[in-house]
């Protein structure tokens, strides 16, 4: 197990200097990096910068509370872990650690169709889980995927929308990442991992997907189980109300952590559209650029249930296992406890759109 570092990190920026340091370039390019130029990843975060806090005082925030119910399901925060692939990457027990750490911090974890342990693994770890799903070319194998996610407790499945293709990420194509011989796509265990001949594997895992999803793959596996699903990857709010209409329970705005079509707008500005255009139909959540409490805070008075947080629960993995894990997943619960009381909202139903005004220029008094 990697030790805790002597000056333990403050913020979650501290653990990804630490993570970049402890892991190998091309696997820190292979989380961090983005698509292209990189703006869409850049955007995520200065999104929230666009936005300014305005507290109400003389609230009584003795007690914050900072407990949601998403999708009826009721989590000691609006925080969850976004679905990544490979975590063995970054730590030899990967999902596992990751799993245990967000049980840990009473959180629950999104597990990627591409992790490098079972989905069944990750079930015996009892952290509260959803199953994200890649839809393969052959469907007898998506059901096979649902129906495991169903039997070993998965309450939600969420089909990635937004990588028909996939996005030019010139760091890894640069690096020509190798994957070691025990990291694998775990739940796809007759699907070897292809390496291409300059030696990066990366682009050709996608091989085993299908090439489009439509919304007729939305309607298969709408009639295929009851298990409530979510749309990963909307932007816009026709995308959001064609949603609806086909019955899924939520959506989440994302643009794939900037992994994908770079010059894609931030999630934080599509928010509001998609909120709009979803009304109350569907739960909408959202995730990218998210590292401190206030931009949780932020999300959720934008009218998102929840949000997702991927790399830097990958960073906590790197620096320190399941306890790392932890740590960043209870540190943001406390810096949105903290943001909450400050902003004079005791409950998260107390944090709406009064809350936030549009960042402008400085103005004189």
């Amino acid at each position: 197990m990697r030790g805790v570092p002597d000056q333990p990190p403050v913020n979650l920026d501290e653990f990804e200097t630490l993570a970049r340091q402890r892991l190998p370039e091309a696997v820190y390019d292979f989380f961090a990096g983005g698509a292209g130029d990189e703006w869409t990843l850049g955007e995520n975060r200065r999104a929230f910068d666009g936005w300014v806090v305005r507290p109400r005082i003389l609230r009584d925030v003795a007690r914050v509370d900072c407990s949601a119910t998403v999708l009826g399901q009721t989590m000691t925060a609006p925080i969850l872990v976004a679905p990544t692939a490979f975590q063995r990457l970054a730590h030899p027990e990967g999902e596992l650690a990751m799993g245990r750490g967000a049980l840990a911090a009473g959180m629950t974890m999104v597990v990627s169709t591409v992790s490098s342990c079972t989905l069944e693994e990750v079930a015996e770890t009892g952290v509260p889980r959803w199953f994200q799903l890649y839809l393969q070319r052959d469907r007898p194998r998506n059901e096979e995927l649902v129906r495991r996610a169903e039997a070993a407790g998965y309450r939600a499945l969420v089909l990635t929308v937004d990588a028909p293709v996939l996005g030019r990420r010139d760091r890894d194509e640069r690096n020509h990442l190798v994957f070691p011989p025990d990291v694998r796509m775990a739940n796809l265990q007759d699907a070897e991992l292809p390496v291409a001949e300059s030696g990066s594997s990366q682009p050709l895992h996608f091989q085993q997907m299908k090439s489009v999803e439509t919304w007729q793959d939305v309607s298969w596996l709408r009639s295929l189980t009851s298990t409530p699903l979510l749309l990963k990857g909307v932007l816009n709010g026709d995308d959001a109300a064609r949603a609806a209409d086909e019955g899924v329970a939520g959506v989440i705005v994302s643009n794939h952590g900037g992994r994908q079509l770079d010059g894609a707008r931030a999630t934080l500005d599509a928010l509001p559209e998609v909120v709009s255009a979803a009304g109350d139909r569907l739960e909408v959540l959202v995730d990218g650029g998210i590292r401190r409490g206030v931009h949780v805070l932020k999300a959720l008075a934008l009218g998102a249930r929840a949000v997702l947080v991927g790399r830097s629960p990958l960073w906590g993995l790197a620096v320190d296992g399941e306890a790392g894990v932890q740590r960043v997943l209870e540190m943001l619960r406390d810096e949105l406890a903290r943001a909450m009381a400050l902003a004079g909202a005791a409950a998260v139903a107390e944090v709406d759109r009064s809350l936030l005004l549009p960042a402008g220029p400085p103005t004189d008094a």
